[in-house]
């Protein structure tokens, strides 16, 4: 995926997947302590810890290795799956959201005039 202009559609997509899962992770934090009695220094330091990495990848997506890297925080978020099980779920979602942003933005690509 090439970083392309500021405009690039695809990296809007990307961008807007990495926020709103910043908000859910984060909103995993609460979930975490008072349902499933997950100490709240663990819960904030991870799910906190990778709510901010999100936001931080979406800015970063000017640079091509940062598409990279936000496919591992897709998998680190699929992980949290043991503090929070419904996470599991929720970032299996997410990553399918990130792998289709993927095929649009390679298709978009190849119908964009040259």
């Amino acid at each position: 995926m090439s970083a392309g202009a500021a405009a690039n559609p695809a990296r809007r997509l990307f961008a807007t997947v990495l926020g709103c899962e910043a908000i859910v992770i984060a909103l995993a934090i609460p979930v975490a302590v008072t349902t499933l009695d997950v100490d709240g220094a663990t819960a904030g330091a991870v799910c906190g810890g990778l709510a901010v990495a999100c936001l931080l990848m979406a800015g970063l997506l000017r640079f091509p290795w940062a598409f990279a890297a936000g496919s591992v925080l897709q998998v680190a978020i699929i992980a949290t799956g043991f503090m929070v099980p419904a996470m599991f779920f929720l970032g299996v979602v997410f990553g399918a959201l990130w792998a289709t942003a993927f095929w649009l933005g390679r298709k978009a690509e190849r119908a964009r005039p040259r």
